[in-house]
């Protein structure tokens, strides 16, 4: 029988699984990079920089979104799309924390 701590710990890892294949891929990464060096783009804009076609990067750039690592604003007729890793970051804190306690044994 596991316990609480052990518990906490494997569901917090299972948690940032998400995360990590978001993460994962090189496509979402190149996104990552490309919207770290600025402060918004449109899909089409990512797909300039991209050999991936524009539903290709709207399907990245929707993952990218549902894990929290990218967020939207609509301006007039565009959606621009900006990096936000604060939740993301909140995520992967707590996991951190988390082992180190294991680590530990706090």
């Amino acid at each position: 029988m596991m316990d609480h701590q052990h518990e906490e710990a494997v569901q917090t890892f299972r948690d940032t699984i998400p995360l990590f294949q978001a993460l994962a891929d090189p496509a979402r990464q190149d996104i990552i990079l490309l919207l770290a060096q600025n402060e918004a783009l449109t899909v089409n804009t990512i797909a300039e920089h991209s050999k991936l076609s524009r539903p290709a990067i709207s399907h990245h750039l929707k993952i990218l979104r549902d894990n929290r690592l990218v967020s939207i604003e609509q301006k007039g007729t565009q959606r621009l799309y900006s990096l936000d890793l604060a939740a993301s970051l909140i995520i992967l804190k707590n996991l951190v924390t988390t082992l180190e306690q294991c680590e530990s044994g706090v």
